[in-house]
């Protein structure tokens, strides 16, 4: 960490990183090189920031996150709990952009719901919400919102089945709508295009 920025005792920060004040980071969170954590923004506990990453103005991060390398998290980014942020995907803050225009008063919020993943080089457009323990397969771009538990692939990304919150595929449901995970045994039910939770084994932290 460079000289003249605030100090956290409880967190890891590399010395070639930037942290600009003033910011929030909770304990055991660690930041590792080359990047960049700017003004105004709140970082949760047990988060991994990985390296050559970029935090703008104004963006949350909650707890047990973790953000691989390459990643930029611009200004209208909100990250809830245990969200994975895979190796170089792309988030967006407008929808219009153009150089020669500011349209900072335009950026978009984008809402990414507790436990959701977003796979190595997936985008997301900006003003999209993606729901609970979603799974963005790798290089899939999403421009609309994305429901709890979904499977999205492709360009643009469609749902093509559920992901357990364990992440495994669920594979399609009987004829009752129920599913069963292969993995785990965490059970659902699909009803008119939604997942709902029957039983989920995993202890919420």
């Amino acid at each position: 960490m460079q000289k003249d920025q605030p100090t956290f005792p409880e967190v890891k920060i590399h010395e070639s990183a930037y942290v600009d004040a003033p910011c929030k980071i909770g304990k055991g969170t660690r930041i590792w090189h080359f990047t960049h954590v700017m003004p105004n923004c709140e970082i949760g506990e047990n988060v991994n920031i990985g390296q050559n990453v970029v935090v703008s103005p104004d963006v949350r991060i909650g707890k047990g996150c973790k953000i691989q390398n390459n990643v930029s998290l611009y200004t209208g980014v909100i990250l809830e709990d245990y969200v994975f942020c895979g190796p170089s995907m792309v988030f967006t803050n407008v929808n219009t952009p153009r150089s020669e225009i500011n349209r900072r008063s335009e950026y978009s919020t984008t809402l990414i719901k507790r436990g959701a993943s977003l796979g190595a080089n997936s985008t997301i457009v900006c003003g999209t919400t993606v729901g609970r323990y979603a799974f963005v397969a790798a290089g899939a771009v999403v421009t609309k919102d994305v429901p709890d538990y979904a499977m999205m692939m492709g360009v643009p990304a469609r749902r093509r089945g559920w992901a357990c919150r364990c992440g495994e595929p669920t594979g399609a449901p009987g004829a009752n709508g129920e599913i069963t995970c292969k993995q785990c045994g965490n059970q659902y039910r699909e009803v008119d295009g939604r997942l709902t939770v029957v039983k989920e084994t995993q202890v919420v932290p």
